[in-house]
Order: C-alpha cells, then sequence, then structure tokens
C-alpha cells in the first residue's frame, strides 16, 4: 500500500461524518489506527471507514464503547470487520434491538398518557400518579419501559 492509499484526518472526517476529535479520541481508545508522516500528521488506512461506520451502528444500537473495543478485539489481528463478522457479532445485539423497538413502541403508544416521571405538574398525573405513587418507586420515569430508563452509553 502506497501514501497514496492512505487518507488524511479531514478526508476521513469528511466521508465518516464523525469530527477530528471523536477521531482522536478513538484512536486512543485503541478503536482506530493511523500511522504518522514525518511531520507528525495522522495517516489512516481506507479501511478506517469501514470499521467506523461498524463503530457508528454499534453505538445506534446502544452499545457502550467499552463493549464496541471488545467486540472490535474479538477480531484476529485488529482488522476491519467484513461481512461475516458483522453478521455474527450483529447477532448477539439482535435482542436488545428488539427490546429497543418494544420499549419504543410502548412510549409511542403512550406519548398522551403519564410516564411515571413523578412531576405531578399535568392535570391527569392526578389519576395517573395520586400521591406521587411512581416517587416511591424510584428515580426516573418509572413507568417508561425498562429499555428506555437505562443510562445512555458514554462517549
Amino acid at each position: 500500500m502506497g501514501p497514496q492509499d492512505l487518507l488524511t484526518m479531514g478526508e476521513v472526517a469528511h466521508r465518516s461524518g464523525y469530527a477530528p476529535s471523536a477521531l482522536r479520541y478513538y484512536e486512543r481508545l485503541g478503536l482506530v489506527s493511523a500511522t504518522r508522516t514525518a511531520g507528525g500528521q495522522r495517516r489512516y488506512e481506507r479501511s478506517v471507514l469501514r470499521r467506523l461506520a461498524f463503530v457508528r451502528a454499534a453505538r445506534t444500537v446502544g452499545l457502550s464503547l467499552e463493549e464496541v473495543a471488545a467486540a472490535l478485539d474479538a477480531l484476529p489481528d485488529a482488522r476491519t470487520p467484513t461481512r461475516a463478522d458483522w453478521s455474527r457479532l450483529s447477532r448477539a445485539w439482535r435482542s436488545r434491538l428488539d427490546e429497543q423497538i418494544a420499549a419504543l413502541e410502548a412510549l409511542r403508544d403512550g406519548l398522551d398518557s403519564c410516564i411515571g416521571c413523578g412531576c405531578l405538574s399535568l392535570r391527569r398525573c392526578a389519576m395517573s400518579n395520586p400521591g406521587d405513587a411512581a416517587g416511591r418507586q424510584g428515580p426516573g420515569a418509572r413507568w417508561l419501559p425498562e429499555r428506555l430508563r437505562q443510562p445512555a452509553p458514554e462517549g
């Protein structure tokens, strides 16, 4: 592979949709790697675009960066995921996606009713959440489906 096959950070940022700061962060985490020119500028192999698409898809499913790193680390020689790899790794995410879909459908179908946030500010809350029963169950919107009450992945 010659130098013409390598992409600059700007090219990768443009093609992947990630900000340069995210690329640097992902490099620190070991999710992507770059070589350096004599002047210290990063250069990425084209395959980094597929790796970044994998990261984006995994994050969209709700995986933490630690889970993404573990999935990528499971690949031989830290190579870019192939279609077969993607199929194998994403199979484990199917149940997570099914939970998210069910939770979002429940949220959609109940948007006009109480979600158990404990606010007691809506007139309906006096009927749906008298005496802040949801608040006694713990913090957050207690009547949202559990999948939607989980903390968002960091990073």
